[in-house]
Parts: C-alpha cells; structure tokens; sequence
C-alpha cells in the first residue's frame, strides 16, 4: 500500500521554504458544533450512513464481537449502526456524539431498545471509568480531526496532537483484551503512524475491503487489542511519527558571473 518514495518522507515535516496550505473554508464546518446541529434538526434520526451500513463489513466486524460485549460507538451520528448491532444480538451498546441535537433525536427514535444507551459527549474527554469497554467502535468519526489538513504526509502538529488525546482516551476505557475497531478510508500509511503508539498499549492490523467492482473506493478497517504488542515495523512507524524534521539542505553554491569566459577558463 505504500507509494514509491514513501520511505523518504518525514511525517510532519514540510520542505524548506514551503508554507502549510489552507483547507478550503467548507471543510472547517465538519469541526463545529452548530453545523452538526443544524444538520441533525434538519434530518433528525433518518440514517445517514458514512462509509457504508453494517452490512458491508459486517463480515470483517463480527469475529471481533462477542454477545455479551460492552460495546461503545464513537460519534454516533444518525448512523443506523448501534441499532443494527442490537438488531444482532450485540444489546449492550453505549453511542455518543458531541451534537445535543443528534443524541435527542437518536434517543427518541430507539427508545424501544432500552439497553441502547445515547450521552452527549466529546470524544477527546470520554466521562467514563477506566476499563469500561470491551469494545470501542468508529465509522469515519476520527477523519474529521484531519478535514483540515491540506497534505496527508505532512499533518499538522495540532491535528496530531488531537488524534493522540482521542486514542489515549480510547485506551483509557478499553478493558485489557479489547479491542479498538477504526473503519476510514484512510490509507495505512497515513493513519497508522497514529494507531502505533506504544503509550496506547495494543497491536494493530488491519484489513482492506470494498466492493468488488471496478473503480469504487477501497476502505480500511483497523482492529486495534488491548495489552497485545505491536508488531517491530509498526512500532517504528509510530515513533518516526514524532521524530523532528530533518535540518535543511545547505544552500546551493553561487552561480559564476554571467560574464565569464568559460573558453579560456579550461585549462589546457
């Protein structure tokens, strides 16, 4: 999966001279509150599903579920997703999204499922115990901490920095032997280098899927176990991940004077 030339970036790092591009002002509103509010009273708990539903990568999902699973579900949305797992025997399940207006409507909708429970939360301070889940699940909630980043090999410390307090966070309430599930259509050279930090305590993998017909998106889904190590090159790619940028190039040396006489200059 990774490009010809991969091995000689530096993750963070811009060339000299180079300046970090804006994101167009559109993707900004991913990251407000207001936006996702106004969207949700607009559509209130009708579906809307990022990536796909369950179905498409159910059959990667569930030989890492088990019934009796504390499931949470990280920026729920009005995804059909938490209903759809109790739908298959997996009842205990815990949704948050920051968005008030989401959780009402979700809350509503699936008030006959007693044991699905729905909290207006931030992913980046998750108000649980330590230990709590035996499985902490995303679709497509941690590639909005990037919708701003305008290069993918070089993100923005503070978008680093973001993803790291999340997934300290995910770490944090996974009991020893979960597993953190990350389904995205971030490609493994952009996104693990985040999943493989030793602080977090788990291994990594992950699997490709996608349909089979021509010229769709492929996506990616991570299976991330709690107390597991992580595999020797997986961990390099977490630590290269905070190495500081190389030292610039010297300068190149001064052009001769247009004026000389390159002719008599050779010396014969």
């Amino acid at each position: 999966m990774q490009p010809a030339g991969a091995g000689r970036r530096t993750w963070g790092a811009l060339p000299p001279g180079m300046e970090r591009r804006r994101a167009p002002a559109a993707n900004r509103r991913y990251r407000q509150r207001r936006f996702w509010d106004g969207l949700y009273r607009r559509e209130g708990a009708e579906p809307r599903e990022w990536l796909g539903a369950l179905r498409r990568f159910l059959p990667h999902l569930q030989p890492e579920l088990r019934p009796a699973d504390r499931i949470l579900v990280l920026g729920c949305g009005n995804s059909a997703l938490s209903h759809d797992l109790y739908e298959l025997g997996y009842i205990n399940v815990t949704s948050i999204d920051y968005s008030p207006a989401c959780i009402a409507a979700m809350r509503t909708r699936y008030a006959c499922c007693p044991s699905l429970h729905w909290a207006v939360m931030d992913i980046r301070a998750l108000a649980f115990p330590d230990a709590t889940f035996d499985v902490v699940l995303e679709k497509g909630t941690l590639d909005v901490l990037m919708v701003e980043e305008t290069d993918p090999w070089n993100v923005s410390p503070q978008a680093t920095a973001t993803m790291h307090r999340v997934l300290a966070e995910v770490s944090r309430v996974l009991r020893p032997g979960g597993c953190f599930i990350s389904i995205t259509f971030a490609q493994p050279h952009f996104r693990k280098p985040h999943y493989a930090q030793e602080a977090f305590g788990w291994s990594l993998r992950h699997i490709a899927c996608g349909d089979r017909d021509a010229g769709t998106f492929h996506y990616f889904l991570y299976v991330m176990r709690k107390g597991q190590p992580l595999d020797p090159t997986d961990l390099a790619l977490g630590r290269h991940l905070h190495q500081p940028p190389p030292p610039p190039d010297p300068p190149p040396p001064p052009a001769p004077p247009d004026d000389e006489d390159y002719l008599f200059a050779i010396q014969l």
